[in-house]
């Protein structure tokens, strides 16, 4: 029958017209600097210049300051002495090097605030059916151990600190489901909940890129180099059927990485932007459908031109922020019927 969980009835608050927000949310952790030497491959400029678009040009979403991951929401998904090691500075050498970042507070800190910035993203979600990281996606990262420039995992986080809520409130775990459409495996995501029936996971990604050794997840699409928008939109299509026919989520948490694009530098397939937004519309079409909602994270994004790459990611929390208001005036209509979010 494969890991599907059923739709549960009593998932907390009723989402109702009287709790619509009037602007969607995005939050922000760029203030957070990590001190990379010079040449180093990973963007970090590019959060602060998507923040400065999206408060130039995008006046319907609310910006608000990420709040910090706690010791207690880590450690739902991550063991307490990788914690600690983080914490205090104590990652070795190779440790180090597997994440890609030299240890420093600003590491800690910004990467406390990328995972808090998610769960905060899927609490809003609740309140108008999307909501935006603008980090975040740091899927490559293990219980026990971080990689490809991922700490934390925010996602894994995420969505557990959701199921712990609604346990604490004495109702039944909801099912997650994370799609993640970063151009590299969400490995350390898949490694994660492999044996966890209430979380879903599908990746579609390169089959010959990063990591090149593969975790299972419950749906792998492996794609090879060079796929352009007809055949990504194609594959993309059928996963989301399949994940649909398979797994019945109360909410999406979705990785909306920049890098399948054509001129990623580490990206190896081959999407128009054009391409990248057929994408996107999937994905908010097939929950909109469902009435679902959705926290959405900015996953990678390493183009040659970063400017390109912030296009992108402006481009998915415009696409959001047109989703998020058509629910708005659904319901403020009343067309849009009551349903159980959690």
């Amino acid at each position: 029958m494969g890991r599907k969980a059923q739709t549960l009835s009593v998932l907390g608050s009723q989402f109702q017209k009287s709790e619509i927000s009037f602007r969607m949310k995005a939050f922000y952790s760029d203030r957070f600097v990590l001190p990379l030497p010079n040449g180093h491959r990973f963007p970090m400029q590019k959060y602060y210049l998507l923040r400065e678009r999206v408060q130039a040009e995008l006046p319907d979403v609310e910006l608000g300051e990420a709040p910090v991951a706690t010791d207690s929401e880590l450690a739902r998904v991550h063991a307490a002495d990788y914690i600690e090691r983080v914490a205090t500075g104590a990652l070795d050498a190779r440790e180090q090097r597997e994440i890609g970042f030299p240890w420093s507070p600003e590491m800690v800190e910004r990467s406390r605030r990328s995972v808090g910035a998610t769960i905060a993203a899927c609490h809003a979600a609740r309140h108008g059916g999307f909501a935006v990281n603008l980090a975040g996606g740091t899927h490559h990262s293990h219980a026990s151990h971080g990689a490809g420039f991922c700490v934390f995992n925010d996602a894994a986080v995420a969505a557990r600190a959701l199921q712990a809520e609604a346990l604490q409130r004495g109702e039944q775990k909801p099912p997650v489901a994370i799609i993640d459409l970063d151009v590299h495996q969400g490995n350390g995501t898949a490694a994660i909940f492999q044996d966890d029936p209430s979380v879903f996971t599908l990746s579609l990604h390169g089959e010959s890129n990063y990591p090149f050794s593969k975790e299972t997840g419950d749906l792998d699409v492996a794609l090879p180099d060079g796929r352009g928008d007809d055949a990504y939109t194609e594959a993309l299509s059928g996963a989301l059927s399949t994940m649909f026919e398979r797994f019945e989520p109360v909410m999406l948490i979705y990785l909306a990485g920049a890098d399948p694009h054509i001129d990623d530098r580490l990206g190896r397939l081959a999407l128009s932007v054009e391409g990248l937004a057929r994408r996107d519309s999937l994905v908010f079409s097939a929950a909109a459908g469902r009435d679902l909602p959705v926290a959405i994270t900015m996953a990678g994004g390493y183009g040659r031109d970063i400017n390109v790459t912030v296009d992108i990611h402006l481009q998915t929390i415009q696409l959001a922020a047109v989703a998020f208001g058509a629910r708005r005036d659904s319901c403020a209509t009343d067309t849009l019927p009551s349903i159980n979010f959690i």
